[in-house]
């Protein structure tokens, strides 16, 4: 998920240099399938999460899901801080919402999908189940732009972008606006 924060000041997230992954754009199949559950939680695991990390603030994010760096795998990392607070990186393998409540409509964009946001509507609060890194399943609630982070972040691993949360008439204008980007060879 997109930062709507104009911060440019990002932590890279640990003590050695990571490896930054190209982030897959939109028009990539894998960004349009559902993820494979999450089995091992091994050290190759953890490392996946802490470049996913490092991925996401050099791309101002604040959430990246597994497929948007060409990974099929259920597993995804939010920080609505955008590295400024440790304790506030969450990974979220295998995970589920297990309650929402409230509604919202708020602008949102996409790393995978660059330059374009729309509005969405998305509960005000939700409640997660999910495994961390090393494979511990957790509870956590969260509320308004962690509550999106989570239902966006979660909708990749199903294979669903937040262009399906649009109207019709806004996904059709951005869908032609990448074709048109694509002819370019802009995109």
């Amino acid at each position: 998920m997109a930062d709507n924060s104009t911060t440019t000041e990002r932590a890279a997230g640990a003590e050695k240099p990571r490896t930054i992954h190209p982030i897959v754009k939109y028009g990539d199949p894998i960004l349009e399938k559902p993820t494979a559950p999450v089995t091992r939680f091994d050290a190759k695991l953890a490392e996946l999460c802490e470049e996913m990390f490092a991925t996401m603030y050099a791309a101002q994010g604040v959430g990246l899901a597994a497929p948007q760096i060409g990974r099929s795998l259920q597993v995804a990392v939010v920080d609505v801080t955008g590295g400024k607070n440790p304790e506030a990186r969450i990974v979220l393998a295998n995970p589920e919402i297990i309650h929402g409540e409230g509604e919202k409509r708020e602008e949102e964009g996409c790393l995978s999908i660059p330059g374009f946001r729309g509005y969405v509507v998305r509960p005000q609060f939700v409640t997660v189940r999910a495994q961390n890194a090393q494979g511990e399943w957790f509870e956590m609630r969260g509320e308004d732009l962690l509550a999106r982070a989570f239902c966006h972040e979660i909708d990749h691993l199903h294979g669903i972008l937040f262009l399906k949360h649009l109207s019709m008439l806004k996904r059709d204008l951005i869908k032609r606006k990448i074709k048109k980007l694509r002819k370019q060879g802009e995109w």
